[in-house]
């Protein structure tokens, strides 16, 4: 069996990944992978749009979804981390009007974990008037009691991560604020609030294809079911909740902790290549250790109440959840971020995810424009990464 980052392995990739435009149905896509901080492989094949009439090249950006939240949860991380503050420590010590609807025991680890209780809202706020959203959050009754659960706070999660960073930084924004931090000394070709000047480069997606099978689908079922806790939750803050309003100017730069980010593969591989360093990038230590091991260590693993399947999380970051009976390689559910139980990252809707995989100095990174249906990426994904560590 070949060793992840080994040529065979590389070589696997590449050819699961071009077999995937023939039989997969993928449109344009890109893959980077990262060993002990070089990028070993980068690819990118496809076309823009599903006329063909543009191809898909290295410089391609698209929006990845819930992709976005791993590099937000760092930005929150560490501006906590530089202002001294525990994440035991009630959210309110940070956010004193957090505390309406009897929140005042709710801490900062809760939020980062997706158990706090706030994965949906009470008040209708439109998810485009930030100052709104923020206000609805601040009067919100937790929807079970806080440490208790665990449900995805799908939406809610960029907006108090974003809140926590502006008032405990000088920046306007968290997309700001990663800007300046990450993207700008790395030379990340990954925005959280896109700047106009890049908007040309940007690929639309598309949305998946429901068939009978994925209907069937517990998240899909309760999805698309009005009333339930998974409906509510991705439909609250309200608005942005067709495809299509993805691939607007508009919300490129509104830098939307939770979903907003735009990017390529190069651009996630190798925020998460720093990570897998140890939090070193060309010799600076860009998040201290004491974060980053943070991002390692599962807080809370459990059948999720709004992803409708098991699903664990560290400090905002997703892990594979465990099964110590299960007869998969290391007692995992499943491989999205590989074999490593150190492993960790985020996927986003339809198919993108990135990851580090600090064990074998591993970060991986897709993007693509064609959408699978479900809440976690499919066979276009998965076969990467089995490829890649020699499954």
């Amino acid at each position: 069996m070949s060793f992840p980052g080994s040529p065979d392995s590389l070589h696997a990739v590449r050819a699961f990944f071009e077999e995937s435009f023939s039989t997969r149905g993928e449109l344009g896509a890109s893959v980077s992978i990262w060993q002990h901080g070089r990028e070993v492989l980068n690819l990118a094949q496809g076309h823009r749009d599903r006329t063909h009439s543009r191809e898909w090249d290295h410089d391609t950006l698209v929006p990845v979804w819930s992709a976005t939240k791993g590099p937000a949860a760092v930005c929150c991380l560490l501006a906590l981390e530089e202002a001294g503050i525990p994440l035991e420590s009630p959210v309110a010590d940070v956010w004193p009007d957090f505390v309406g609807g009897g929140k005042s025991n709710v801490t900062l680890i809760q939020l980062l974990s997706h158990t706090a209780g706030l994965c949906a809202l009470d008040e209708r706020a439109p998810i485009d008037n930030y100052d709104a959203v923020i206000q609805a959050l601040e009067h919100q009754q937790p929807l079970w009691e806080p440490g208790t659960r665990q449900g995805y706070h799908a939406r809610t999660f960029g907006f108090l991560m974003d809140e926590i960073v502006r008032r405990l930084t000088e920046a306007e924004s968290l997309g700001e604020y990663f800007h300046e931090v990450f993207g700008r000394p790395m030379g990340l070709d990954f925005w959280i609030g896109l700047p106009s000047a890049q908007w040309d480069r940007v690929s639309p997606v598309y949305p998946g294809k429901m068939s009978i099978g994925n209907s069937e689908q517990p998240f899909i079922k309760a999805f698309n079911t009005g009333g339930t806790l998974t409906q509510r939750t991705f439909t609250s803050p309200f608005g942005l909740n067709a495809v299509s309003d993805f691939n607007q100017s508009e919300m490129w730069s509104r830098g939307y902790a939770s979903m907003g980010g735009v990017g390529n593969a190069k651009g996630l591989g190798q925020f998460y290549a720093m990570l897998a360093q140890g939090g070193i990038w060309n010799g600076a230590q860009m998040v201290p250790e004491t974060v980053v091991r943070r991002l390692e260590q599962t807080l809370t693993q459990e059948s999720d109440a709004v992803l409708q399947t098991p699903i664990a999380f560290s400090t905002g970051m997703m892990q594979d959840p465990l099964n110590e009976d299960a007869e998969s390689e290391g007692g995992k559910l499943r491989q999205l971020y590989g074999p490593s139980r150190r492993a960790y990252g985020h996927p986003g809707a339809g198919g993108s995810v990135a990851f580090a995989d600090p064990e074998n100095g591993i970060s991986f990174a897709y993007t693509m424009n064609q959408m699978e249906i479900g809440a976690l990426p499919g066979e276009r994904a998965l076969g990467l990464v089995r490829a890649l560590y020699g499954g």
